[in-house]
């Protein structure tokens, strides 16, 4: 079979003339021929499958320069490529569909013909940190008030004051004050004074250096807002927020982690993450030039819940079944805070842990 026009070549991958001839532009898809004085494009038969191949990952939402990628490698290989932007895809799409439900649930707690008949809840709450077995010192900052939740793991030289300052920042949302409808509003504002106060509080506190290079600075956050009959959360990093309802514990975070990243993507398992060399780089945090975008979500409360925020010093060398029979097995939160922070020191205590433990009571 000889060389096709653009218009046949078109019609047999399903791809317009005129994207045929961005691909051209872009390399992604030469012609076998172009007519040196009409400038017309023929293509060969075998090229027939490659343009398929791009007008289906086109259509996947795959970016060009993406695209060329995927279409350098072996089948093997370009299969495993498409399985891990899907799986990045589907990350995105579920981080958004945590929005919608946020603010669904807001917009419908505002709605005056919705009413509901509750009895007065609260929290009894309290936090505990240590530095561990290994570290000097202990960058972590836990905090626990009748409103707020809040830890933070800080990084770099300029770790503890940055994580201090993260917390410090969010403390206002103790006050009475917080209005209800504009609570959305509230918790984008208090990530953004956290995101000043951190960079403040690294340059006043010498974590540039002699270079003033603060980039390898910054901290987490991890926080829960307390509304009278919901907790809304806020999540930059990895430390990590669980709930305990009816025996059953639920991880309600996501790390942000490029481990994490590469477990969604499945490119390797949950088992080759303990040990992986890049575990504890952040693709999220409150620091110079890191991304700052929070994770934020809206828990209904119950009467018998039990909330959990910890750095990872916790998880890292605490099984999520140990930490459920702490939480399960223990009184009062003071209870639950030294059990866990005992048990990850008696796994060594390779890092600063930290903990903040709630329980959602009646008439508290």
């Amino acid at each position: 079979m000889g060389l096709l026009t653009i218009g046949a070549f078109a019609r047999a991958t399903r791809l317009s003339p005129k994207a045929l001839r961005l691909y051209d532009e872009l390399g992604l898809l030469p012609p076998a021929h172009v007519d040196p004085v009409t400038g017309y494009r023929r293509y060969a038969p075998d090229q027939v499958e490659r343009a398929r191949l791009v007008a289906w990952l086109r259509r996947l939402g795959m970016p060009l320069v993406r695209i060329r990628h995927v279409c350098s490698l072996d089948a093997a290989d370009a299969a495993r490529e498409v399985r891990a932007f899907w799986a990045r895809a589907e990350a995105d799409f579920a981080a958004r569909r945590d929005l919608v439900a946020f603010l669904v649930g807001h917009l419908e707690r505002e709605d005056p013909a919705m009413t509901a008949t509750v009895s007065p809840l609260g929290i009894r709450y309290a936090a505990g940190s240590d530095a561990g077995l290994v570290r000097t010192s202990n960058q972590d900052t836990a905090y626990a008030g009748s409103r707020l939740l809040a830890v933070a793991d800080g990084y770099g030289d300029g770790g503890a004051p940055a994580s201090a300052a993260a917390v410090d920042a969010l403390k206002y949302l103790e006050a009475d004050g917080v209005p209800a409808g504009g609570l959305l509003d509230v918790l984008a504002d208090a990530v953004e004074q956290a995101e000043r106060a951190v960079h403040g509080a690294v340059l006043a506190g010498g974590g540039a250096g002699d270079t003033g290079d603060t980039g390898d600075t910054g901290t987490t956050l991890t926080a829960m807002l307390w509304t009278g009959s919901q907790l809304a959360l806020v999540h930059i990093g990895d430390c990590r927020a669980y709930l305990l309802r009816e025996g059953e514990l639920f991880r309600i975070t996501h790390d942000h982690t490029v481990v994490q990243t590469m477990i969604d993507e499945g490119r390797i398992g949950a088992e080759e993450a303990a040990s992986h060399p890049q575990r504890s780089m952040l693709v999220r945090a409150l620091g110079r030039g890191a991304d700052a975008t929070a994770d934020m979500r809206l828990h209904d409360a119950g009467a018998g819940d039990r909330y959990l925020l910890c750095s990872d010093g916790l998880p890292t060398v605490v099984p999520d079944a140990e930490i459920r029979r702490v939480l399960s097995g223990a009184g009062e939160p003071e209870e639950a805070v030294r059990e866990l922070v005992a048990l990850a020191n008696a796994a060594g205590g390779p890092d600063n842990v930290s903990c903040v433990v709630a329980d959602v009571v009646v008439g508290a």
